[in-house]
């Protein structure tokens, strides 16, 4: 495990807000600061640096912290610290394999009963994903990635559907970030939105169940490159 402490992103230093949870605004600081490698595996998260920036106790890092471990995202570790979890391959995996499941399953039935509000909700998404793929802006390109598949589960009317996707995926997300800086990744993956978002207004659950597949496996190979490009970020398995 790497000794160096993660830096504190300056671009994202912010003032708590008082009507959310103190916990949930710093939950979501560092994870962001993960998904976008600003603090990177293996880093120590520097909890004591945390809490003046945010003018808190250290109370509320902590639970934010444990959050980002029951999701795999750092490692407590007793009397030496709070570390940034280095990317698990087998853990990744297994969670492309869950996820893909449940969306051809999600796709098939949002294509039945999809309705014009939907495919506006949608198409307004990949509207901004395409100027964040212009922009290069990995994270948001990325969050809006996130917002497009929660706006099809959510359609489904099961409300665990969308959460159990999202826990599967926390495995991925911080190496998904990595593989939009490759060559044309941003481009293919808009055009896979779109094929999909094509079969659900042509009511085509088969269609869609096709074109969400080809999403899915083009995810599983981006995910095979980055250990060769990055074997530093992986831990030994």
């Amino acid at each position: 495990m790497a000794k160096s402490a993660a830096s504190i992103p300056s671009s994202k230093k912010r003032r708590i807000a008082g009507n959310r949870s103190v916990s949930a605004q710093i939950f979501e600081f560092i994870r962001d600061a993960i998904v976008s490698m600003e603090f990177q595996p293996g880093q120590m998260i520097p909890e004591t640096a945390l809490a003046e920036q945010f003018g808190v106790s250290r109370t509320p890092v902590r639970e934010a912290l444990i959050k980002l471990a029951n999701i795999g995202f750092v490692d407590v570790l007793p009397q030496r610290g709070t570390y940034v979890s280095k990317f698990s391959m087998e853990n990744i995996l297994e969670a492309r394999f869950i996820r893909e499941a449940l969306e051809l399953a999600v796709i098939a039935h949002v294509a039945e009963h999809a309705d014009d509000e939907l495919v506006a909700e949608c198409e307004a998404i990949l509207e901004e994903q395409r100027i964040a793929a212009e922009n290069d802006n990995a994270l948001a390109f990325q969050k809006l990635d996130d917002n497009f598949h929660q706006t099809l589960s959510g359609r489904t009317g099961y409300h665990r559907v969308t959460q159990l996707i999202e826990s599967e995926k926390a495995h991925m997300d911080r190496v998904r970030n990595l593989s939009l800086h490759m060559s044309g990744q941003y481009h293919r993956v808009l055009d896979q939105h779109r094929d999909i978002l094509t079969a659900v207004i042509n009511h085509d659950p088969e269609a869609a169940r096709k074109a969400m597949s080809v999403h899915m496996q083009d995810v599983y190979k981006v995910l095979t490159l980055i250990p060769r490009e990055h074997p530093e970020y992986f831990q030994d398995e």
